[in-house]
């Protein structure tokens, strides 16, 4: 199993914005193959920044989400509602990645 922790920093402007489009991309997340879970939250210790949690059942299928076309979508609109690029972190088996 895969899981994905998306932190993104949101312009407080922007921030209801932010979050009800992001509402549409979980929806068309859920659909993709190999989506165990994916859910979108404001932090408890920051009005501000906005965490994905992800669980995949494999890479591949992870991959395959980030080409999604609801993806390229999602990145364009949301592009201008951030303070600073997302910060990605993949766990699986045993090993943390940061992008």
């Amino acid at each position: 199993m895969i899981y994905v922790i998306a932190t993104t920093p949101m312009k407080p402007e922007n921030k209801d914005d932010f979050i009800k489009g992001h509402k549409a991309c979980i929806a068309e997340t859920l659909k993709e193959k190999g989506c165990i879970s994916y859910e979108g939250h404001v932090s408890v210790n920051d009005p501000n920044l906005y965490v994905v949690v992800e669980r995949w059942e494999t890479r591949d299928d992870l991959n395959a989400h980030g080409r999604a076309p609801h993806m390229k979508v999602w990145r364009e609109y949301s592009a201008q509602m951030k303070t600073a690029p997302t910060v990605i972190e993949i766990i699986s088996d045993g090993k943390v990645e940061r992008f």
